[in-house]
């Protein structure tokens, strides 16, 4: 098969002088075609002005080409104006159209209860995941469990050991919490010698942003009278088949970790928890224990399977780390992102997400030429701590290739690391909490794939 001919790449020093005529709106600020974020920030006049690919443009003449009068005729009136609608559903669903926005299961043949669903981040908008698309991670399948026959037990160092229904606990004033939950084996094909080639939130997608409301954990600790001289942690367990349960610190428990029983204004659903589960803003996600049915207060953490031989991770020096807890600033473009093309070359708009268990992200910095120059992305608002953060900036790709990047900076002054950085720190036999900047190449055809820089 005869290969297609490359198109003439543009000279990357040449990329920021300005042309004759070009508006000073349109010089790039950064190598690649970056340009400044206050364009985003201007609500788009720049990508309105025909800047786009020509789609419209075109569609606008052709149909002034049809009127006699030389007058823009209006479109021809759709087969669903006219007749009626479709009747009200006891549930919403989404539009068959969008059939094609769906987890992808990732699941042991042998136990197929054992594996993980991707949220598909490249097909969202926004920074609120729906309940049907949130990421899921089960060890065991999910149990089907009765709200009426499920029982919270509290127990260990404290005055009075408890027992609650969920009933109990929904009298209980409750809280909300907009955060985001991270599986800690999120992004692990980061450390495979050779980039991996998936969509992005294939890639990427153990992670989601949600709502939780619940009763605050340390209400219902307080109720039970926890001894705060002896008492330094918690055990959490769940009621699925293997009991998964972790060790957390008393004093994280006492702070913002809440017993959620709704997600995004319903009720949990069964693979997100149903009817309970712990909730830890900006903590990895094995802590936030789904289908919680006891909480033990002791003097050291529990060392159960989850915090031993999983995720803790050997280290270049013979050492492992162990309670890893903070998920550490990330970000990662999700337009354009592998899978996609380009048609054309043209304006277009970078966006991606970024998060930090630290708190807020101060800044997330575009990078178009594989890491070489940086500017920083307009950041959507809200802008709130322990949640996606959207980005976006806009970007005039000149048809030749480039390497795309984000890199977050949050606000401890905590900046997302290269991958040589992280690699060359921790080496190659993680497996978990791994936030490298991730590179997208975007090649002379417009196609994006995943590389290494």
């Amino acid at each position: 098969m005869a290969k297609r001919p490359k198109k003439k790449v543009l000279d990357k020093t040449r990329a920021l002088r300005r042309t004759k005529n070009q508006p000073l709106d349109e010089m790039p600020v950064a190598g690649g075609g970056i340009l400044d974020r206050r364009l985003v920030l201007k609500g788009g006049a720049l990508f309105s002005a025909a800047a786009f690919t020509g789609s419209a443009a075109a569609l606008a003449g052709e149909k002034k080409a049809s009127s006699p009068s030389g007058a823009m005729m209006p479109p021809e009136t759709p087969p669903w104006m006219k007749e009626p609608g479709a009747p009200f559903t006891n549930y919403g669903q989404p539009s068959p159209h969008e059939n094609g926005v769906i987890r992808w299961i990732s699941a042991n043949q042998d136990v197929p209860g054992n594996g993980v669903a991707w949220t598909p981040l490249h097909n969202l908008g926004g920074t609120i995941t729906p309940n049907g698309l949130h990421f899921e991670r089960h060890h065991n399948g999910v149990p089907q469990i009765d709200p009426d026959a499920h029982r919270l037990m509290i127990h260990g160092l404290v005055d009075r050991p408890l027992i609650f229904t969920v009933e109990d606990l929904l009298r209980y004033p409750m809280v909300s919490k907009l955060c985001f939950l991270e599986c800690g084996g999120n992004s692990n094909a980061g450390w495979n010698p050779e980039p991996l080639q998936a969509r992005a939130g294939h890639l990427h997608g153990l992670v989601s942003c949600s709502e939780w409301t619940g009763v605050p954990l340390a209400t219902l600790l307080d109720e039970a009278g926890v001894d705060r001289t002896q008492g330094k942690w918690i055990l959490a367990e769940g009621a699925d088949a293997v009991a998964v349960s972790a060790s957390i610190p008393l004093d994280k428990a006492m702070d913002d970790v809440i017993v959620a029983l709704y997600q995004n204004g319903e009720r949990i659903r069964p693979g997100n928890g149903y009817p309970l589960r712990l909730i830890l803003p900006g903590w990895e996600g094995i802590l936030a224990v789904k289908w919680l049915r006891r909480i033990e207060v002791s003097n050291r953490p529990a060392m159960t399977r989850d915090e031993t031989s999983k995720y803790t991770e050997l280290q270049p020096d013979g050492s492992a780390r162990q309670f890893t807890f903070v998920m550490e600033p990330k970000s990662v473009i999700l337009a354009p992102s592998p899978g996609m093309n380009l048609p054309a070359a043209g304006l277009y708009e970078i966006s991606g997400l970024a998060w930090s268990g630290n708190g807020r992200v101060r800044q997330v910095d575009v990078s178009a030429d594989g890491g070489k120059s940086w500017t920083p992305a307009a950041l959507s608002e809200p802008v709130l701590p322990h949640c996606f953060t959207r980005f976006r900036l806009p970007w005039k790709w000149d048809g030749g290739p480039n390497v795309l990047q984000s890199r977050t900076t949050d606000e401890m002054g905590m900046v997302q690391p290269t991958r040589k950085a992280l690699v060359g720190e921790r080496g190659l036999n993680g497996y978990f909490h791994y936030n490298a900047i991730v590179s997208w190449e975007v090649d002379e055809f417009g196609d994006v794939s995943h590389v290494y820089v």
